[in-house]
């Protein structure tokens, strides 16, 4: 999947949460023919980027046992109850040095495509931050440029990638995404209302 210019893009799926409001781990739950992170692994390797890594960490024993990993690099962050930017530091010394950009997935959200994701690189324009814009608000998935790796690896906490968007508003594209923001799977009762079990 390369940009008009050629970057190396790598895509990065966080996936190492400890499901603690869901009572179980989120990552192996049955969805759609897999898991629930199989199939966002599913959707990110049809994205077709030039370097898929993706970080785990709660139930990682688990994770590895039923989930489909092809594909992927896998990063283990055992300090992933410090919240996703310990994820997303863990990740940037995997990445290829050759990354220019980098594109984050969740790996609770399955409404998260490849459409989206060619449409964000498409059209974030060269911006060191891109983010989704949906009809009812922001969303994954985000992309970032090498200027920006720095300050990810930074960050701390489950928001902060948030906060650095909303710090440098200037540094941020809006790409418009048709539909509403992808629910993502926190409680049993998001599981249900996604999988309509």
């Amino acid at each position: 999947m390369s940009l008009p210019d050629n970057d190396f893009v790598a895509g990065l799926v966080l996936a190492a949460g400890g499901s603690s409001r869901l009572g179980r781990p989120k990552q192996t739950l049955p969805y759609n023919g897999t898991t629930l992170l199989g199939h966002v692994l599913g959707s990110a390797r049809a994205c077709g980027f030039d370097q898929l890594v993706v970080a785990i960490g709660g139930a990682a024993d688990d994770v590895r046992a039923k989930v489909d990993l092809s594909g992927a690099e896998l990063v283990e962050n055992r300090e992933y109850g410090e919240g996703c930017s310990s994820s997303i530091a863990a990740a940037l010394p995997a990445l290829d040095p050759r990354c220019d950009v980098l594109v984050l997935m969740l790996g609770d959200q399955p409404g998260v495509g490849p459409t989206a994701v060619r449409t964000l690189l498409a059209r974030h324009g060269g911006a060191p931050m891109a983010v989704s814009r949906y009809e009812d608000g922001r969303g994954h998935p985000f992309a970032f440029r090498r200027s920006v790796f720095h300050e990810l690896g930074e960050l701390h906490g489950d928001k902060a990638v948030w906060k650095l968007i909303e710090r440098r508003p200037d540094d941020v594209v809006e790409v418009r995404v048709p539909g509403r923001v992808p629910p993502d799977v926190d409680t049993w009762a998001d599981y249900e209302a996604l999988s309509g079990v």
